[in-house]
């Protein structure tokens, strides 16, 4: 039987020859095909070199069995963020080439093609968005949240694993354009009728669609775990008035997810069946009205903005409070202020979309209630200042972040004031102006916040503290180069320049450009430094080691056990007494006291279900972009199977002894009484074990 070349492309769908990458660049070896192709290059070749290291290393059984399966909350949070990292690197580097494209582009082309330009913005955004920013927060709060509620883990470990994999498949399929196919030339938006078949027939809008779906899938089951979880599973004694800041945050968020992720999983089926089944939700004709996506996608995007947001404000509330050394200043105004703004974000959604035909009473009213929701977020910063006021403030890694975050988070929120005027907001809407605004709130706002975490809560994680001075300098450049990058652009969106603009005309604006393309590079070269310090500290662990596990004289329960802390998180569940527990117990002398007794701890067992799913899920996904009709129906027949199948199994927890327990235990204790607690200012030295020293 002889199977032709036209047979075997048929099985695979509208796939070719020239959908790849290195094929394009081959029939047409242009700068813009050269750079596609030397991108993909780096994914196939990135992705080659990882499974060579492991197979080389024989470790595939143990990340099977110790990481990939594992149902630990702890492990699922780390898998996230190193997730998440992979994917900034991509988006950082997408962001210099686009601001390269345009410091170069005045009065010529550039390096890239206008169609390349858009994908770039498309992409960034789009990964920014759902496979930087909500990894790394779900990550943070996945490890760091049932620690300090004194719980074992989430309250669906299994569905906390399918969540990942969900997540994990939708930056697989963000990851595939790269080497087949092209993206969406869209914006991280997606906006119909750009992204309808009629206007857009390329696999790209398909591969936004599905990859944005399945994180939200994602998303909205993590929300759902989350809130359950902060209900349900804290502490005898955690009343709601008792939780950490960064759990009240983590709540919020979780409930924000959940009412806020439909509507987007709505918007992108949606669109879906408008470009498979001839549906006309969103056309121009027949029906069509694309304002019902706008709506529905902004009904998520500005609640998205403190998704985004709040668990970062938790974490600085955490840090500002450890590193000042005094208790959180105003702690049930913060609490407060953190619902008005959950509240609030359900009701600012079209101030995105000022210019789009309402009338003056409308937009006034939307408005005002975008200034209104300034006042909460102002209540926190003066609470942060207050608890700094008098206290004995430490210039650590995580620290600085906060301060940066407070000084230029305030200078984004003004110019938020300023566009939240619909007249003002007329002059500068889709300019430079907003594209520096909206970067000005999440880059301080949302990923110092997630770098001070990582930082502050990686000794926990992994048993030793992160290089002090490689982090300085990661962080200096990390303000630097925002300062660079983004300040230019609120003087050019005033002189009129258009955001997503692949060409200028005007060589007054080429120097503003060069300063924020110098900009761009620092901000890549503080990532590049970030795991330079990573290399650094991995290397020179055995300096920064902290098993007793309180290495900065933390309040929260998360520092009432060993580092790394073991798969149960607690020998026994703590009582909790007051609202910062560990301080309380550290300044009663009974922190580190054993239990009257030991009791059989049960866990819950591995599963490859979540695996299962989340990789049938990019395989269906891929094959609707490709229309491989038995490539997505396949996967899916898998999901049902493995959830049938899930369903039936009955060995899904397994006991660990009480003796187990109480060796480990004991263990960590003679530990505790062999080490030479330190002050606070020794905290950043090798004397620094994880014993903090009680001050009077």
């Amino acid at each position: 039987m002889i199977v032709h070349a036209h047979d075997f492309f048929t099985l695979l769908g509208k796939i070719d020859l020239h959908s790849f990458a290195f094929v394009r660049a081959w029939r047409d070896p242009s700068l813009n095909q050269v750079i596609a192709a030397g991108a993909a290059s780096m994914v196939v070749i990135g992705a080659i070199a990882l499974v060579l290291l492991i197979t080389w290393l024989k470790k595939w059984r143990y990340l099977w069995d110790e990481w990939l399966t594992s149902l630990d909350h702890k492990k699922i949070g780390i898998m996230y963020i190193v997730l998440a990292f992979v994917m900034l690197s991509r988006a950082l580097i997408e962001a210099v080439l686009m601001r390269t494209q345009q410091a170069m582009a005045v009065n010529t082309p550039g390096i890239v093609s206008p169609d390349h330009f858009a994908e770039l913005f498309s992409t960034h955004g789009s990964i920014m968005i759902f496979f930087v920013a909500m990894p790394l927060l779900t990550g943070l709060i996945n490890f760091v949240m049932p620690q300090q509620i004194g719980a074992r883990d989430v309250s669906f470990p299994l569905l906390n694993s399918v969540s990942l994999w969900l997540t994990g498949a939708g930056a697989g399929l963000m990851m595939a354009s790269l080497v087949i196919g092209k993206f969406s030339t869209g914006g991280w938006s997606g906006y119909p009728p750009f992204t309808e078949l009629t206007y857009n027939a390329g696999v790209g809008p398909d591969y936004w669609i599905w990859a944005v779906t399945l994180s939200s899938l994602g998303s909205t089951l993590t929300g759902l775990n989350f809130a359950v979880t902060i209900y349900k599973k804290r502490a005898p004694g955690m009343h709601l008035m008792r939780l950490p800041l960064f759990c009240w945050t983590a709540l919020c968020t979780s409930i924000l997810m959940i009412f806020a992720m439909p509507p987007l999983t709505v918007a992108t089926a949606m669109l879906a069946l408008d470009r498979y089944l001839g549906f006309h939700f969103f056309t121009n004709g027949m029906g069509g009205n694309m304002m019902n996506y706008a709506n529905l996608f902004w009904l998520f995007g500005h609640p998205e903005v403190y998704i985004l947001i709040l668990p970062a404000f938790g974490v600085y509330s955490e840090v500002v409070s450890a590193f000042s050394s005094k208790r959180l200043y105003g702690y049930t105004s913060l609490v407060l202020a953190t619902m008005a703004i959950a509240v609030l974000s359900f009701t600012v959604w079209l101030h995105h979309f000022f210019t789009m035909g309402q009338n003056a009473d409308i937009n006034g009213f939307f408005g005002i209630a975008t200034m209104t929701i300034g006042i909460p977020t102002g209540v926190k910063i003066y609470d942060w200042i207050w608890t700094m006021f008098r206290g004995e403030v430490r210039f650590t890694v995580p620290m600085l972040y906060s301060i940066a975050f407070m000084m230029t988070f305030v200078l984004g929120g003004m110019s938020g004031i300023l566009l939240a005027m619909p007249p003002a907001d007329y002059l500068v809407h889709n300019t430079l102006f907003l594209v520096a605004h909206f970067h000005n709130m999440l880059i301080p706002g949302m990923l110092y916040g997630m770098i001070a975490g990582y930082t502050y809560w990686f000794p926990k994680a992994f048993g030793f503290r992160l290089h002090e001075g490689w982090g300085k300098a990661a962080f200096v450049c990390w303000v630097v180069g925002f300062y660079l990058a983004f300040m230019p652009l609120y003087a050019l969106g005033l002189a009129g320049v258009a955001r997503r603009t692949h060409e200028l005309f005007d060589p007054a604006f080429r120097p503003w450009l060069i300063v924020a393309e110098v900009g761009g590079l620092i901000l890549l070269t503080g990532l590049a430094l970030l795991f330079v310090q990573l290399y650094v500290s991995i290397r020179d662990r055995e300096n920064n080691r902290v098993p007793v596990g309180d290495p900065w004289d933390g309040r929260g329960l998360e520092w009432a056990n060993a580092a790394p802390a073991p798969e149960y998180n607690f020998a026994l569940i703590p009582q909790v007494h007051s609202r910062d527990t560990f301080a309380w117990r550290k300044e009663h002398d009974c922190a580190y006291d054993p239990p009257d007794e030991y009791r059989d701890i049960e866990m819950p067992r591995n599963s490859m279900s979540g695996v299962i799913i989340g990789v049938c899920g990019g395989l269906a996904g891929f094959g609707l972009v490709w229309h491989i009709w038995w490539l997505a129906a396949l996967p899916v027949l898998g999901v049902i199977a493995t959830v049938i199948a899930r369903s039936f199994a009955r060995d899904v927890h397994y006991t660990i002894p009480a003796a187990k327990v109480a060796a480990e235990h004991g263990e960590w204790l003679r530990l505790i009484r062999e080490t030479r607690p330190v002050d606070r200012f020794q905290e950043t030295s090798p004397a620094n074990r994880g014993l903090a020293a009680r001050v009077p």
